[in-house]
This record gives structure tokens, C-alpha cells and sequence, in this order.
């Protein structure tokens, strides 16, 4: 039980010893409730990218990224990260934004509006995220097909042997398999972190609805 629900239960009891809440007590506690969850949404996600940056630095002088780098990619490669990197400090300033609006909300009703506004803002993220994994596979996937010198011998030797259908199909449920599990991965996380922040968020804007009944 979080001290929200604490101080309902003491302000519904007749006989508490406590000083019964105002309307007005119960709303601040809810925004200052909302505020310090959204500001911990945007700090998680500023926490999650770098993380990910860090990754990219890490696996930067690997083999397989050293072999990358010497295809000729970069026409799609940079468009695809700076696309990328423009729609997350989007998503970023969208997250601040949120939690501004809601620190100075002054009103049930636009601090209910601007939960939602949160909710949807959120969902938009790990969608993007999710899409943007995908997306990144594909093109990735065409560019070593397409200069990938093992692969393109592995393509020729299964097509000499009438075997290039069976080949696609096994690097396709391959990828599929990988994609499945990175994506669950994702959503596990995406899961037990935002999730649980906006369920939080869920259940103020519940008691907000309580309120203006």
C-alpha cells in the first residue's frame, strides 16, 4: 500500500486521528505522484540510449563490424542512424515536455488529459524501437547479401546445387527466430520497466476519474 492509499484510508475513516484531505490535498499528492513518474520515464529512456550507445562503441572493433565497414553502406547506413537518432531526441523532448506539463498542471481534468498524453507517447516509443530493430535487420541483411563475399559463395555453391530455395528458407526462419527472440527481449524489459511505471500512472489517472465523479 503506497502513501496515496494510506492517507484515503485515513481520510475515509470517521474516527481518524488524522485531519481529514481536502479534495485539493488528494489532487496534489496524485500530480506530485504523476510528475515523479513521467520524470523517471524520461530519465530511463536518456538511460536506455545510452546504453545502447555504449553497446555500439563496444562492438565497434569486433571482426564482423571491422568486415562491415569496408562495404560500401554507408549511403544507407548514416540516412537510416540519423533518422534514427533525430526520432529519439523527438521522442526525448516529447517525454520532458510531458513531465513539464504535468509538474504545472493545476487541473483534474488536463493532468487526466496529460496522463494519457504520456501513455500514448510511450506505447509510440517502444513501437518505434521495436520497428526500427526490424527495419535495421532487414537493411543489414540486404547490404551482406549484396557484398557479403561468403555469403554471396554460400547463395552461387546453393543455386549451382538447386538448393537456393531451401538456403532463403533456413536464413529466413533463422532470422525470424533471431528477430523473435531480441524483439521478446525488448518487450520483457520494456515490460518490467515502463510498464510498471505506467501502471502506476494508470492507477492515478483512475483515482483522478474517481474524483470528478
Amino acid at each position: 500500500m503506497d502513501e496515496l492509499d494510506l492517507l484515503k484510508k485515513d481520510w475515509q475513516k470517521l474516527d481518524s486521528n488524522y485531519p481529514k484531505l481536502s479534495y485539493n490535498d488528494l489532487y496534489k499528492m496524485i500530480l506530485r505522484k504523476s510528475s515523479s513518474i513521467v520524470k523517471w520515464i524520461f530519465i530511463i529512456s536518456i538511460i536506455e540510449f545510452v546504453f545502447w550507445i555504449i553497446i555500439s562503441f563496444a562492438l565497434k572493433d569486433t571482426k564482423s563490424m571491422e568486415r562491415f565497414n569496408e562495404y560500401n553502406a554507408d549511403a544507407i547506413i548514416i540516412p537510416l542512424a540519423v533518422v534514427g537518432y533525430i526520432i529519439l531526441a523527438y521522442f526525448f523532448y516529447l517525454f520532458f515536455k510531458n513531465y513539464r506539463n504535468i509538474s504545472v498542471t493545476d487541473n483534474a481534468k488536463i493532468l487526466m488529459e496529460n496522463i494519457l498524453k504520456t501513455r500514448r507517447t510511450v506505447k509510440h516509443y517502444v513501437a518505434f524501437n521495436l520497428g526500427y530493430l526490424i527495419v535495421s535487420v532487414i537493411v543489414v541483411l540486404f547490404i551482406e547479401f549484396d557484398q557479403d563475399p561468403q555469403i554471396i559463395a554460400q547463395v552461387q555453391k546453393a543455386a549451382a546445387d538447386g538448393e537456393v530455395l531451401k538456403f532463403y528458407a533456413i536464413f529466413i526462419l533463422t532470422t525470424m527466430l533471431f528477430l523473435a527472440i531480441a524483439i521478446g527481449v525488448l518487450l520483457l524489459f520494456y515490460w518490467l520497466v515502463y510498464g510498471i511505471l505506467l501502471g502506476r500512472l494508470n492507477k492515478n489517472y483512475r483515482e483522478l476519474q474517481k474524483m470528478e465523479v
